[in-house]
């Protein structure tokens, strides 16, 4: 049984810690979550914060072999979200402001209770000024330029291109898959040929900057003037700004164009386009295989992706 935060367990954290807090009153679970706790504080004054906590408890995703410099799979903590924070503030992205942080969690404002995701289903017009807004911002996240790729509070400098590092984390991705459904083992062969046909397009390129990683229109957040506020920012990498288009293309789909891209490299964006849905194949089953509280529709994402992997083939 996993144990979450309770009242009492919260009830003491803001004091002395934070000048003006008040009184902790309620406390709620948000949802969505898979690598982290996220908790609705409320306060005794009216006012509410949000609680991020990186715990053993929260965290669905069981351990897994990778290559070891993929910058994607393990993105989660403390540290990162601070550094993050600081280097989407610099680039003039609206990221939630942080109020107190500690080795395994961060405090934040409320920075908005509906998602964009929510707003473009239940009102598309007033979407409109986010979305354009939100556009703004990946601009000027994808012309802030980094000289290597790789997380910005790592140590190292990568020895490789990072599209050999994907060809690594696919063939990783497709040897874990393969071992769970039979149609995959079969067409295993034919799909790491697909790989590698698409990376021989991929011409040479050094031109890395800011990219979220994971960015759909549940990971924004409508603040408190009608802005876009960007959240989950744990994986933000230094990259290809075609990766972050692949992923984009995908979960905004017909909204996409609203978000008025910069230009992009069509043989790489491909590339990135195809591991991105392997990678929605791994991890969705192997999350399913916990006791994760919505395993059926991480089935449901692998399932539609084994079918467009199938189909690329």
């Amino acid at each position: 049984m996993r144990v979450f935060l309770t009242l009492d367990d919260v009830s003491g954290l803001l004091a002395g810690r934070w000048g003006d807090a008040g009184r902790v009153t309620g406390l709620q679970r948000l949802t969505g979550g898979t690598k982290k706790g996220v908790y609705r504080l409320e306060l005794d004054d009216g006012r509410s914060v949000v609680l991020y906590l990186w715990a053993e408890a929260e965290n669905y995703w069981p351990p897994s072999g990778t290559v070891p410099d993929d910058p994607f799979q393990d993105a989660s903590g403390a540290e990162l979200f601070m550094t993050n924070q600081a280097l989407l503030t610099g680039a003039g992205v609206r990221v939630p402001e942080v109020l107190v942080a500690g080795p395994e969690m961060v405090l934040v404002e409320d920075a908005g209770r509906e998602t964009l995701e929510a707003l473009m289903e239940r009102d598309p017009a007033a979407a409109a000024r986010p979305l354009s807004e939100l556009g703004a911002a990946l601009r000027r996240m994808h012309t802030t330029y980094g000289e290597q790729w790789g997380m910005p509070a790592a140590r190292t400098t990568p020895a490789r291109p990072p599209e050999d590092m994907i060809v690594g984390r696919v063939l990783n991705h497709l040897g874990k898959v393969a071992d769970r459904d039979q149609r995959l083992a079969t067409a295993r062969p034919r799909l790491e040929e697909h790989l590698h046909s698409l990376r021989a397009e991929v011409r040479p390129r050094r031109e890395f900057v800011l990219v979220h990683g994971e960015l759909g229109a549940d990971h924004v957040l409508i603040g408190p003037a009608g802005e876009p506020v960007m959240i989950d920012i744990e994986g933000l990498t230094w990259f290809d700004v075609e990766w972050e288009h692949a992923f984009l293309q995908l979960r905004f789909d017909e909204a996409y164009g609203e978000l008025d891209p910069v230009a992009l490299d069509p043989a790489r964006l491909e590339f990135y386009r195809f591991a991105q849905v392997i990678a929605l194949i791994e991890g969705p089953l192997r999350i399913a295989g916990t006791d994760f509280p919505d395993r059926q529709w991480m089935l449901d994402l692998a399932e539609w992706n084994i079918g467009k992997a199938l189909a690329a083939i």
